[in-house]
């Protein structure tokens, strides 16, 4: 077994994770999955959530976030100037493109690889064959703490519930739940006034990545080492809905 394969989305965040890793290791190969069928992601949410909340989720994501984004475009430079993040495209020549990470193509690639770590961002949910075609760890960085604030945002749900010792982000083993795997290790973020929800995955990326080549360089060297799971409330968070959004904003001040 050697190297390492990084499986993720086509994100900026993505590409930040690829340029932080291969600043220090060298990657055999990244695999970048295409965003799930949008007419697919709606099903899925209208069976599991409900027409209104998932209306709600649609107008926060088409009609709130853009002007998000725009609210924050300086504070955003700032974060990937203080932190040195590069956003630039992968190098193609070490890209493989699938529909979804879970696709055989991907499975091949692992298994005549053998990488000593599989590095996970961004995707669809590892399918069992893929986590079963080699004996490397799969290691992947969370946008929240575990096991509080599992699924998606879980920096922004933390403030909401009001809750800042869990605004962080977590490196984790990857499992066949979702983001229940054996915690590597924590950091917590603090937002200043000039953040808002576009910019917390930004931060927790930032304060992740050095986390992350800790865990590659010790699971390289087979001396990787988990933290005991904390007692407490797990839950499974998804995307807020506009009414949510604007009621935090508005009642709390909560961007």
């Amino acid at each position: 077994m050697h190297g390492i394969v990084l499986l993720a989305d086509k994100s900026s965040l993505s590409r930040i994770v690829y340029h932080a890793l291969a600043e220090e290791f060298s990657i055999d190969a990244v695999v970048c999955e295409e965003p799930v069928p949008r007419s697919t992601f709606l099903k899925r949410r209208l069976k599991k959530l409900g027409w209104r909340t998932v209306a709600g989720q649609v107008v926060f994501a088409k009609c709130i976030v853009p002007l998000l984004r725009q609210e924050t475009e300086g504070r955003r430079a700032d974060i990937l100037r203080e932190f040195a993040l590069n956003e630039a495209p992968i190098p193609a020549d070490s890209v493989v493109n699938v529909a979804s990470v879970n696709d055989d193509r991907t499975l091949t690639l692992l298994k005549e690889l053998d990488p000593c770590v599989v590095v996970v961002n961004g995707t669809r949910i590892l399918q069992e064959k893929l986590l079963n075609a080699t004996s490397g760890v799969f290691l992947n960085t969370h946008v929240g703490i575990t096991p509080f604030y599992r699924g998606v945002h879980g920096g922004y749900w933390a403030l909401v519930e009001h809750d800042p010792e869990h605004c962080g982000v977590t490196i984790h083993k990857v499992d066949r739940g979702i983001d229940t795997g054996a915690i590597v290790a924590q950091a917590l973020i603090k937002p200043t006034a000039a953040d808002n929800f576009s910019t917390y995955p930004l931060l927790q990326i930032a304060h992740a990545l050095p986390l992350l080549k800790r865990a590659v360089r010790e699971a390289l060297d087979g001396k990787l080492d988990t933290l005991p799971m904390p007692s407490g409330s797990s839950k499974l968070w998804s995307h807020p809905t506009a009414y949510q959004y604007l009621k935090y904003r508005i009642a709390r001040g909560l961007r």
